[in-house]
């Protein structure tokens, strides 16, 4: 009995409530994050579709096509549709508020752009 092995009752609930905290902070932000993603490919693939010569409305329209199909909650009204160097760019932002427990939330700002 001179060599103890195993792991304390105390020590196992300290890392039981960690891991269970890491867990739901992972499952409540994951959907966030695979919405920003989603967003990000349509804006590319607005960007990639439209042509230089296209208008703020025809690049709204064909970006509200990508996002009724991804089902984003992104509306068109929030892109920032500007040109750079002869090609369109499309810029959001927006921020998403997750209530995590009380009064306790996290908040992340989401940018993107079809530039970069």
């Amino acid at each position: 009995m001179k060599y103890q092995r195993g792991v304390a009752l105390g020590g196992l609930m300290f890392w039981s409530v960690v891991i269970i905290l890491a867990a739901v902070l992972i499952l409540k932000v994951a959907p966030t994050f695979i919405d920003y993603q989603k967003a990000v490919k349509d804006i590319k693939a607005t960007a990639a579709k439209v042509g230089p010569e296209s208008t703020v409305a025809d690049v709204r329209k064909a970006y509200e096509k990508f996002a009724e199909i991804d089902m984003l909650d992104l509306p068109s009204s929030q892109l920032d549709i500007s040109k750079d160097g002869g090609r369109i760019v499309i810029e959001f932002s927006y921020e998403k508020r997750i209530p995590l427990f009380w009064n306790v939330s996290l908040l992340i700002d989401y940018k993107g752009s079809s530039a970069g």
